[in-house]
């Protein structure tokens, strides 16, 4: 189920009422409830996939309640090499199996092995990635002694399958949304009401900025060849807005969802394109990824303790586990390798936790260093997502030989019946609103809220993408 389709427009009421005016008193059967209606919104897609969320959710609740009854460490780790294996293993067979078998074979015939192995003809479950690490960090802190397992089964389930942030994040922790779970929720107006402006602003994030900018971006990388050096750097940078207004507009619809029902969840995008160098950009883009792997891989493989050669080992791991989370290609393990690259020198030089405040903090206007830097940032993001969005390597290097090749910095008609530039308006002033509310959560915040709400809900009418309602890009994750 899409938070942009018809079928939720009609969920979502539902289930609200139902929490709120008919099982307000009763806290355990308004975590059913949420538990039968993520269950639902999930099963809405292909409901033969509940089986692997209910394995994760079983398997982590018993070994969680294994683990504080062995007082021996040994015992400890198997119970926790034990749920690994099963989130990862789950994940590695749907998403990783048959690219690792196809690259094996490929190895083989380059070097002139005729190999051959059957691959699986399975489909990628929606939001394994998501659902399988949240649930594998609650055994990881049990282990470590930071959070206590729950012993409420309903509780647990609800906090796996929570389905504002099921399939798409944020990755919550077990310390931030369990407790939620077991605490009495009264409807709070004000904390309701900034939940609707959330969902809002996440609407025109996806069906204004990102699903405009999807139908040039598709027309531009799949003819690529046929383009000109300024239609395919727009292509990148319309790109950028996609996945940025895709994404981030999904965790927006998915925590103002949560306030809804009286949770909390992380934020996870902080207008990451307004950031001065790449650690700054990774600080404020998929905060619950970024720190998730911080927490769970880097510090444990020594993070910025050790040797130069170390520092610098741990961090080309942290961001090549990154991109192959992000899909089962090697694009995404060079997109990975190009962040790494481009953030040792500044953790060499200990500028990384440099740009920690706004940017323009005291002024409206950047300086001319501050310009630059996002400007110089945006640049080496924006290379690196043509090799996230182009579905091959070969294509990645062609999608910049074409740049350089088909020299020109005229405005094109695409074949889409529209001219390359077309979008830079709608994108200049979605900038600029952001730019406004660098410092607040979103911009439909503050003063004349009425106002910014209806502003948003017309440009939704008005420049909204109704048609087809598309996948959120990250469903494929």
């Amino acid at each position: 189920m899409l938070f942009n389709s018809l079928p939720f427009l009609v969920f979502l009421p539902v289930v609200f009422l139902l929490y709120w005016f008919c099982l307000k008193k009763h806290l355990n059967l308004q975590n059913l409830l949420l538990l039968t209606a993520s269950y639902v919104f999930y099963g809405w897609w292909d409901y033969r996939f509940l089986s692997l969320i209910a394995i994760s959710t079983l398997a982590d609740y018993f070994i969680g309640l294994a683990m504080v009854k062995k007082r021996f460490i040994k015992r400890r780790k198997i119970l926790l090499l034990t749920s690994t294996f099963i989130n990862l293993g789950m994940l590695g067979i749907f998403k990783y199996y048959n690219f690792f078998i196809e690259s094996w074979m490929q190895a083989g015939d380059s070097l002139g092995f005729n190999m051959h192995f059957e691959t699986l003809q399975i489909i990628l479950p929606v939001g394994i990635s998501f659902y399988s690490f949240q649930t594998l960090s609650y055994t990881i802190d049990i282990y470590r002694k930071k959070i206590k397992p729950t012993s409420n089964l309903i509780e647990f389930a609800a906090f796996v399958s929570f389905f504002p942030q099921l399939v798409a994040g944020p990755i919550e922790r077990a310390s931030n949304l369990l407790p939620q779970f077991g605490r009495e929720r009264k409807f709070d107006f004000e904390f309701a009401k900034s939940g609707v402006n959330l969902i809002i602003w996440g609407l025109f994030q996806k069906m204004v900025i990102a699903d405009n900018c999807a139908t040039f971006v598709n027309n531009i990388f799949e003819n690529y060849q046929s383009h000109n050096s300024l239609t395919l750097a727009l292509g990148s940078i319309y790109f950028a807005f996609q996945i940025y207004g895709d994404f981030a507009g999904y965790s927006n619809i998915a925590i103002g969802t949560a306030r809804l029902f009286g949770f909390s969840l992380m934020r996870n995008f902080n207008y990451p394109y307004f950031s001065r160098d790449l650690a700054e950009f990774w600080r404020r883009w998929h905060i619950s990824l970024s720190t998730w792997f911080r927490d769970y891989l880097y510090i444990p493989l020594g993070g910025s303790r050790g040797t130069r050669s170390q520092k610098i080992r741990n961090v080309y791991i942290i961001f090549l586990v990154s991109g192959l989370w992000h899909g089962a290609n090697w694009t995404f393990l060079v997109w990975g390798a190009i962040h790494a690259t481009f953030f040792i020198p500044l953790m060499i030089a200990k500028t990384n936790r440099k740009n920690i405040d706004h940017v323009a903090e005291k002024s409206f206007f950047p300086g001319l260093t501050e310009s630059l830097q996002m400007l110089s940032t945006f640049f080496i993001v924006c290379c690196a997502w043509v090799f996230f969005r182009c579905p091959s390597i070969s294509d990645s290097i062609g999608y910049f030989h074409s740049f350089f090749q088909n020299f020109s910095l005229s405005p094109e008609y695409l074949s889409i019946g529209r001219y390359s530039t077309e979008l830079l308006l709608l994108l200049s002033v979605f900038v600029l609103i952001e730019w406004t509310s660098r410092t607040q959560e979103q911009p439909i915040t503050g003063n004349q809220k009425f106002l910014k709400t209806s502003l948003a809900l017309l440009m939704i009418t008005m420049f909204g993408v109704f048609s087809d309602h598309s996948n959120f890009i990250y469903f494929q994750f």
